[in-house]
């Protein structure tokens, strides 16, 4: 049977006919956090301060702990999570999420014309109500944040059921509510109003006019204000005995009958729809050409009414004077007696519409001065406008910007325009075409209507002709409908430098760029440029990325088009490009400087003071990393760009500069694409060092995926191609592949040869990774010890985090807890500066295993939990493994087993997959456990 939580009046947990609601006052107030914010995580923190208030005592956490702990007998679905807590519960079985789903789906009746049905919905939502929101519960912080905005909202609902009963002619049933409601609201104009119109409907005139008196006086006693325009307006109903009906316009175009999803903006539209009486809205639907901007605004238009009538304009390149001249006549002004100046035909235009509730559609609009003398101004009037630009500058305006649809969308247009039944007999032929037509709606129209001229056409036909790039924009047209037609609207309206802007941003393949990029293919400052183009719908901008750049993306197809301009206007792309290498390669090996301090291995370190050491600062490192994951879509585009022109040198440096943070962030499918294009380039100029190093980055990928006997072939293949420098550097990375198939003298062999070397060579870097490695084989703490001096010298704070996580796991096999500690959170602590994720993971899981050292199981548990979401989001599998493994440890010491079996079974699949013995064993050993205690407990 399922519980229902009621917070609509004093807390309640019912089950059926059994009351479940806490006794103690704080859990009560516990409960009530969760249950309004289902599903939504909620730290340790902010509970605390929801429980107590601002002086919680010092035991709080502990105490919440235990709070939890005793709810959970009572209330199933609270679940411990990184950080906090959260209930997971339907959201409908809580009385004051299900009230406001009921009053948002019944206001959609309502605007939908189902008057009768939506105020028998209203009246069913407001029935939930059995007092005031939170009852019995003591916080402050819930209360304001929740118990007032719920308490608000039932008094709008109650407006509104009210205003639909009136309009139903049930006037006489609902003036003793109202009675009540102005009796405990007294400055509540609408609700006076309501008043006075109910009591007229019901032919009590003179209580009508007595209730306006009232009301008048109250708001004058009060507040020294007249009645506003809504009250006034019931007034005069009342006193004219009702308002004739006139005749309207009604110029929006009819409904599109094959419209598809947009259901978040319709949405939007409706809730913003003014009451009458209210401050006019002004919404702006902003996007790039072809999104379906218009189609919106038609469709959503369909579903409105406004009894003042409905105006529709297309604006394009005509002035607000020739716009205003049709908007007068339509609203019934003769022809000839329209003024010929401009401002005169703005005040008569305004004084035409402001005893109207009017809707007007102003589609295709240029800027913010061709439509602000269009606006209605009458109170309850709406204005739908539609532009490529946000017209920011509109005052007192709100946008929505259309992007395109998901592949799901984007086939239920094509079966709607194309028909359903060849839509669904070729459905992965379908989501092909989405994708190719970039979800944009105009594209996806286009592509049906031509299948629906063509009936002998298969849906794979028409795909197999999309999907050769440089014909696409001529498959994208049918009859007065044109793709390439729509963005060259928008390319001649450009001045000339965006012009240039765009069509040489076409020498690009990536789908979004930062201002730096946009520079190097302009030749001067593109921040103005970027920004213009954006205004136009062109480009879009993203915000911030993570490294504080402002970005703008492209649709494909608005790329596709810059491309042609850029090879009919200044030929292939290959010039440009050359041009922007230069920076682009800098940036991107400056890049890999900070991530690597004193380049490893390359027989180049430079030898660094305490001073400069301390300028490669966490911080510094941190920004570098954060570069490089914002800029990594881009760069690796631009690999593959690069390859396609023929720029080979360009090709393998780049991908030789990025292979290093690919490992760092586990980004295999970026790295094993960029590599293979670096490796051809390489080969083409018979660069046979720049091979070298590529086949090593190819065997580093290896070697992480698990592919250890490819990864030791890859490294003897690079072997005779290296440098002499680089010699030691590949036989380091031979020796971890042997380290890693359980190999250890020939693994320590190859890491003793290394470190000589190394150290002949001055080659500092070289030499504490050699030391590092050889000290974990052996696990040695001397050595160990030493290579985290070396890294300190030089600066490196990398190297000291991953080798002082070392040191903690060794002393934790040699059971000395407190060191390990202080180890695994100086590594830890390191790796959180630096923004490394999966070495911080790692570190995690150190931390997980010194908690079940000290006999802290539930700390254990929380931090392997933490570490094993990091390791799923980023696919590292042994990650994952090892994650799995020490949680399903720390499960066992709570005698949680068979949550401990679970995680026992995930770690044993992923060993297995990996082909990890050691990690097979150590499984096996722990599932063995498990077993047994779950065989004691049964």
């Amino acid at each position: 049977m399922n519980v229902r939580f009621g917070v609509l009046g004093a807390l309640r947990v019912v089950e059926g006919e059994r009351d479940l609601t806490p006794g103690p006052a704080k859990h009560r107030t516990l409960l009530a956090a969760l249950l309004l914010r289902p599903g939504r995580t909620l730290t340790v923190d902010r509970l605390i301060a929801e429980v107590w208030g601002e002086e919680p005592p010092a035991s709080a956490e502990p105490v919440l702990r235990v709070y939890v702990s005793a709810l959970r007998k009572v209330v199933g679905g609270i679940r411990t999570v990184p950080g906090g807590y959260l209930l997971d519960v339907d959201p409908d079985e809580v009385d004051a999420h299900r009230f406001e789903r009921l009053v948002t789906a019944n206001r959609r009746a309502r605007d939908a014309g189902r008057t009768a049905e939506a105020a028998d919905g209203l009246r069913a939502a407001l029935a939930l109500w059995r007092g005031p929101a939170l009852g019995g519960v003591d916080s402050a912080e819930l209360r304001r944040a929740y118990a007032v905005p719920l308490e608000e909202l039932r008094l709008t609902a109650l407006e509104e059921r009210v205003e639909l009963d009136v309009a139903l002619g049930r006037g006489a049933e609902v003036t003793g509510e109202l009675r009540a409601l102005v009796a405990s609201y007294p400055l509540r104009e609408r609700a006076w109003a309501q008043l006075v119109l109910a009591l007229g409907q019901a032919g009590r005139r003179p209580e009508a006019l007595a209730a306006y008196r009232e009301a008048r006086r109250l708001l004058v006693g009060e507040l020294g204000l007249e009645p506003g325009p809504e009250l006034r307006e019931a007034h005069g109903r009342v006193l004219a005995g009702g308002t004739p009906a006139r005749t309207v316009p009604n110029e929006t175009p009819p409904d599109i009958a094959d419209f598809t999803g947009r259901e978040h903006v319709l949405d939007w539209i409706r809730r913003s729809v003014p009451v009458a009486g209210n401050a006019p809205v002004h919404l702006v639907l902003h996007g790039p050409a072809g999104t379906g901007k218009s189609a919106v605004a038609v469709h959503a238009a369909a579903g409105l009414d406004f009894p003042g009538g409905r105006l529709h304009a297309s604006l394009g390149t005509r002035t607000p004077g020739a716009v205003l001249e049709d908007l007068l006549r339509s609203l019934g002004h003769p022809r000839g007696a329209v003024p010929a100046d401009p401002a005169e035909r703005t005040r008569l235009y305004r004084s035409l519409v402001s005893g109207r509730r009017l809707l007007v559609v102003l589609d295709d609009a240029a800027d913010e001065a061709q439509v602000r003398p269009l606006l209605p101004a009458g109170p309850g009037c709406l204005t739908l406008v539609t532009s490529r630009s946000p017209l920011s500058g509109l005052e007192a305006a709100r946008g929505f910007e259309l992007g395109v649809f998901g592949v799901d969308e984007s086939v239920e247009m094509l079966a709607r325009v194309a028909g359903e039944r060849r839509v669904r007999a070729e459905p992965r032929e379908a989501a092909r075409i989405a994708v190719l037509c970039g979800g944009l709606p105009l594209a996806l129209r286009i592509a049906g209507s031509r299948l629906a001229r063509r009936p002998s056409w298969t849906l794979e036909h028409l795909a197999g002709r999309l999907e050769d790039e440089r014909g696409r924009l001529d498959e994208l047209s049918a009859g007065d409908l044109a793709v390439r037609g729509s963005l060259a609207l928008g390319y001649r309206a450009l001045p000339d430098r965006e012009r240039l802007l765009l069509r040489r941003l076409g020498a690009l393949s990536a789908t979004h760029v930062a201002p730096w990029a946009a520079t190097a293919v302009l030749g001067e400052p593109a921040d103005r440029s970027l920004e213009a183009l954006a205004e136009a719908g062109l480009l879009r901008a993203r915000g911030l990325d993570a490294s504080g750049q402002e970005r703008y993306d492209r649709h494909d197809l608005t790329r596709l088009y810059a491309a042609e301009r850029l090879a009919a206007e200044e030929g292939p792309p290959a010039r440009v490009l050359a041009a922007a290498t230069g920076e682009i390669l800098d940036r991107a090996r400056r890049a890999r400087a900070l991530l690597l301090p004193a380049e490893p291995g390359s027989g180049r370190t430079v030898a660094r003071t305490a001073e400069q050491a301390a300028d490669l600062d966490t911080a510094r490192l941190r920004e570098s990393a954060r570069w490089l994951a914002a800029e990594r879509g881009f760069l690796v585009a631009t690999v593959a760009d690069l390859e396609r022109a023929g720029l080979d040198e360009a090709t393998w440096r780049l991908a030789f500069y990025l292979t290093p943070f690919f490992e760092l962030g586990a980004h295999h499918e970026d790295w094993h694409a960029v590599v293979e294009l670096g490796l051809r380039a390489a080969r083409r100029t018979g660069h046979r060092h720049a091979e070298a190093l590529l086949l090593r980055s190819q065997a580093d990928l290896r070697r992480a995926e698990g592919r250890m006997e490819e990864a030791a072939d890859l490294l003897r293949r690079a072997l005779p191609l290296a440098e002499a420098h680089e010699v030691p550097r590949t036989r380091h990375r031979l020796g971890l592949v042997r380290l890693a198939q359980g190999r250890r003298p020939e693994a320590e062999a190859c890491f003793v040869a290394c470190l000589a070397a190394f150290s002949a060579m001055g080659d500092r870097r070289g030499r504490a990774d050699a030391l590092r490695a050889l000290g974990g084989s052996r696990q040695a703490e001397d050595l160990l010890r030493e290579s985290l001096a070396a890294y300190r010298e030089l600066g490196d704070p990398r190297g000291e985090a991953a080798v002082s996580l070392d040191l903690a796991g060794l002393h934790l096999d040699r059971e000395r807890p407190s060191e390990a500690r202080e180890r695994a959170e100086r590594g830890l602590g390191l790796a959180r500066r630096l923004g490394d994720r999966l070495p911080e993971a790692a570190g995690l899981v150190l931390m997980a295993r010194v908690a079940l050292a000290e006999g802290r199981p539930d700390a254990a548990r929380g931090a392997a939990e933490e570490a094993l979401g990091t390791f799923r989001e980023y696919a590292d599998r042994r990650g994952v493994a090892r994650a799995l493994l020490t949680l399903a440890a720390a499960l066992l010491d709570l005698d949680e087993v068979a949550e401990a079996v679970d995680a026992v079974s995930g770690a044993v699949g992923e060993f297995d997959a990996l082909g990890d013995r050691d990690g097979l064993a150590e499984a096996g050993e722990l599932a063995r456990e498990a077993s047994r205690r779950r065989g004691l407990r049964a």
